[in-house]
């Protein structure tokens, strides 16, 4: 019990000290500083600026088309429409490399077997494929017409407009090795 009140009188001893520390009346220095602010010139305020008025626009939807609705001119296209007979053949089983973009593939090699050229195709999760003419890769339906040394060539069909579909030559060119040269 007697810790405490001598730990009082400690606390209550500095508190006074700090008090008669501040009553210092010494403040000349803070006076002079607000005297020269006090005496330096104001700047003018700018004035605001002026507020242009904005015509309002009235939306009447009134004379505008139905965007959810085929007009005129679009349904005698559609019935105009040449059918060039090009579509892909949606009833086949998909091959493995047409799950992956065409630009993800990477040509490696080629493979000369039974008097058969046979290209050799890496994946993105690095299997390396084995392709002939005829197999198909890529998502736009791209089948493989002619195989080099140097490159696979394939026909793929892509849309056109809607309801149409065009054919478009593509190539996968021989990727150079990534592995240190000396």
């Amino acid at each position: 019990m007697q810790r405490f009140a001598t730990k009082k009188l400690f606390v209550i001893m500095g508190l006074a000290l700090g008090l008669v520390a501040c009553s210092n009346d010494d403040i000349s220095d803070l006076e002079k500083f607000v005297a020269q602010v006090k005496a330096q010139q104001k700047a003018p305020i700018e004035p605001l600026p002026e507020i242009k008025t904005v015509e309002p626009f009235i939306f009447s939807p009134e004379n505008l088309r139905n965007p959810f609705v085929a007009t005129e001119k679009s349904q005698e296209q559609d019935e105009n429409k040449i059918d060039n007979g090009i579509r892909p053949d949606t009833a086949r089983p998909k091959e493995e490399l047409e799950s992956y973009e065409l630009d993800s593939l990477r040509m490696v090699g080629t493979v000369n077997q039974s008097q058969q050229l046979w290209g050799l195709v890496r994946a993105t999760d690095g299997t390396i494929h084995r392709v002939k003419n005829g197999n198909h890769m890529g998502r736009n339906f791209g089948q493989i017409i002619r195989i080099r040394e140097d490159q696979i060539e394939l026909l793929e069909i892509v849309p056109d407009s809607p309801g149409a579909w065009r054919e478009r030559k593509a190539a996968l060119d021989l990727a150079e090795s990534s592995g240190d040269r000396k």
